[in-house]
């Protein structure tokens, strides 16, 4: 019998907090499905680290806001199970990918509204389902929130929502899903350094000082601050750990 890592599957894996997650479970000795939506050179580049350490590894394209192309998706994903990690389950599901649109309520539009609703709640939602039957029992499922659904802040009255019913729904996966032994946890991070946005954090000399001031260990988050966490998530340690919101924030807004 050839027995087989236990495998991971993130979702916008290829750049930022995806990235960084994915090569975090990989050091944990978790093989790792990543998809990406149009960076597929980049998410080339994370497959081939996450092999040189030693993991296997596959990257697959996926509009997580397109419901209607998980079908054929979960058909490809079935052949990559087979071909790349001679299985036809994972364990970790990881529902990372997005985007970020900021207006002031006033002025957001229904079409923004809709595609960050698409992304960040219904294609979380029916990727889930469509997921159920490919995860091991007793597996994991890790939604990412933000700290925008426990404290305001204008323009993200549509994001932070939209991260608040994440977090309805991640408890009612644990609920459902507690006799197959898969626990379902949500992480929320604060204001991290990345290319999200548009890189607004990273780029913006002010606003980073402004989130370092209202933050109690007064920086801005980094992506390193944010993989170890989901990582460790996965791990045997973790097992006990259910239906929790675990803000990876430093302390902002306190």
């Amino acid at each position: 019998m050839i027995l087989t890592n236990k495998i991971a599957f993130i979702t916008g894996g290829s750049r930022g907090l995806g990235k960084n997650m994915a090569l975090s479970i990989a050091k944990k000795g978790i093989d790792v499905i990543i998809t990406y939506n149009n960076k597929k050179d980049e998410a080339l580049d994370v497959v081939a680290q996450i092999e040189q350490a030693g993991q296997r590894a596959a990257a697959l394209q996926l509009n997580t806001g397109d419901v209607k192309s998980f079908n054929s998706f979960f058909k490809e994903l079935t052949k990559v199970l087979k071909q790349t990690f001679n299985t036809d389950h994972f364990d970790f599901l990881i529902n990372n990918a997005g985007i970020g649109i900021n207006a002031p309520f006033a002025e957001m539009t229904e079409e923004n509204f809709d595609l960050l609703f698409n992304i960040h709640f219904k294609g979380v939602y029916f990727l889930t389902q469509k997921a159920l039957p490919f995860i091991n029992d007793g597996g994991r499922i890790i939604n990412l929130s933000s700290g925008l659904a426990r404290f305001s802040m204008p323009r993200f009255s549509a994001y932070g929502s939209i991260k608040g019913a994440v977090e309805v729904f991640t408890r009612y996966l644990a609920k459902e899903l507690g006799p197959r032994n898969i626990a379902a946890n949500v992480v929320a991070p604060g204001a991290i350094e990345t290319d999200f946005s548009g890189g607004i954090l990273r780029d913006n000399p002010e606003l980073n000082k402004h989130v370092a001031e209202i933050t109690a260990l007064g920086r801005a988050g980094l992506p390193d601050d944010i993989g170890g966490v989901v990582a460790f998530l996965c791990t045997e340690e973790a097992r006990w750990i259910n239906a929790q919101r675990i803000e990876v924030s430093g302390g902002m807004n306190l």
